[in-house]
């Protein structure tokens, strides 16, 4: 199937998108621009130490490139720690990629700024540079410092999909009609959900629950995670996988 789109088929069949976003509490972002492979923390143009160093980090690392191509000076690195909240974020912009070897991130400063962190690696999954990097595009306009393109966010099926910090909402199902907007709205601390897959650094039920919450539910019902259909989940590769989604039951 040349022609299969993964979030054509996701939306085809209106699959659920809330519980999806990354459950990751802790997150590294390494700036690496130029392209990136299918695996795109062993296949970059990182120096292979820092390549084999990230590698074998007890951790989620995201790579970052600016949508325009831009590099420089320096090598930006934050780190997002997840909290109550969102994210604890934290950052800083090193001399060169080989300094993050000896990088304690604990002594990072903090970084209030948004980010705008938008799927878009196109060799892990055609969706995800095909409507990403347009968004990319658009939210470069208004937020040049904080849009970056980034490697696998995972749920290529809900493209496009970014993860935003420091509120870690993960929004899915966006294009270049709504992108923008839907960002405001995160900005302004607010969470547009309809295009909300959850909070990231969160269990999927989590997730779920405050989105039933915000929506008016009982916060004392019981979210349950259930099997759902097994179906094609990438563009990348025609393998057939299971599905998890998530049923709100009424407090007894």
């Amino acid at each position: 199937m040349p022609d299969f789109r993964c979030s054509l088929a996701s939306l085809t069949d209106d699959e659920p998108i809330a519980g999806t976003a990354p459950t990751d509490p802790e997150i590294l972002l390494v700036e690496s621009p130029g392209p990136w492979g299918k695996d795109a923390l062993a296949d970059n143009r990182l120096p292979e130490a820092v390549r084999d160093h990230l590698g074998g980090l007890d951790l989620k690392v995201f790579l970052l490139r600016r949508y325009d191509g831009g590099a420089g000076p320096g090598t930006h690195v934050f780190h997002a720690r997840a909290t109550d909240e969102g994210y604890d974020v934290r950052g800083t912009v090193l001399d060169r990629p080989e300094d993050l070897l000896d990088l304690d991130v604990a002594t990072l400063p903090s970084y209030d700024a948004p980010l705008w962190l938008v799927c878009t690696n196109g060799k892990r999954d055609r969706c995800c540079a095909e409507i990403g990097r347009p968004i990319a595009g658009l939210l470069a306009q208004e937020w040049p410092e904080g849009t970056w393109e980034t490697t696998h966010l995972g749920g290529h099926r809900f493209s496009g999909t970014l993860l935003a910090l420091p509120s870690g909402l993960t929004l899915g199902r966006l294009d270049t009609a709504t992108a923008l907007a839907a960002c405001e709205a995160v900005e302004r601390g607010e969470v547009p959900t309809e295009w909300v897959r959850g909070r990231a650094g969160r269990p999927g039920a989590e997730q779920v629950r405050e989105l039933h919450v915000l929506a008016g539910g009982d916060p004392a019902d019981e979210v349950v995670a259930v099997p759902g259909p097994t179906r094609r989940q990438s563009c990348g590769d025609d393998k057939v996988k299971g599905t998890t989604r998530f049923e709100v039951r009424p407090a007894r």
